[in-house]
């Protein structure tokens, strides 16, 4: 969409953090930087704090959502695909605030959550391989 996508502000970069200890996503999100709402959305988390509680609400939720985090007027939904006890993808859904309200976020999240479960059910059997977390050798 013609910008960087920062881990800390978007539906997919949060659902990949949040198969991660805090402070491995922290770690990542230093490195990378965390996005400001200058550059992104309203709501974007600006610091380790925020974060955590963007993490600690997907994991409850068994998804990440935002609205108005990476873009004004934009939501999105994500759910990870883990094979082992990585992450191996995230699968997304986004669109126009007005379309994608946080209640049909919530409604979608369901197939959402089922699809990732299935791609996570076939990555496994099919012995899909857990790739090295980013940053390391």
């Amino acid at each position: 969409m013609g910008q960087a996508a920062r881990l800390s502000c978007t539906s997919t970069g949060l659902a990949w953090l949040m198969t991660m200890s805090d402070e491995q996503a922290a770690a990542l999100v230093l490195k990378q930087g965390i996005g400001q709402p200058k550059e992104f959305g309203l709501d974007a988390p600006t610091t380790l704090k925020a974060l955590a509680g963007f993490l600690h609400a997907a994991r409850v939720r068994d998804y990440a959502m935002i609205d108005e985090v990476f873009a004004p007027r934009m939501s999105a939904v994500a759910a990870p695909v883990v094979s082992g006890s990585s992450s191996v993808g995230v699968i997304s859904l986004a669109g126009a605030r007005a379309r994608l309200t946080v209640e049909k976020i919530h409604e979608y999240s369901v197939l959402l959550r089922e699809a990732a479960n299935e791609l996570t059910q076939l990555s496994t059997m099919a012995g899909f391989p857990a790739r090295p977390r980013l940053g390391k050798g």
